[in-house]
């Protein structure tokens, strides 16, 4: 599983990669985590605000951050589709 989070290097980016961290570990899957910083890389994604979260190369939240229940939601949904 691959994991990104976009985002300039704002709290809320910090704080959402904090939440993806706890969850992968507590869910003890493997997954690589990327934080996505530049603009160029951050623009092959369809969102218009940070953070984003990219799962498996899918943007499921972007402009907030989840809950760790949705985080949790979203890498189980996706485990689910592999």
């Amino acid at each position: 599983m691959e994991i990104k989070i976009l985002g300039s290097g704002c709290a809320k980016c910090h704080q959402l990669e904090q939440i993806v961290k706890e969850v992968v570990k507590e869910l003890e899957i493997n997954a690589e985590i990327y934080y996505v910083k530049n603009i160029t890389g951050i623009m092959e994604y369809p969102i218009l605000t940070t953070p984003g979260l990219v799962i498996d190369e899918k943007v499921v939240s972007s402009g907030k951050v989840p809950s760790k229940a949705e985080i949790t939601s979203y890498i189980t949904t996706a485990l689910g589709k592999g």
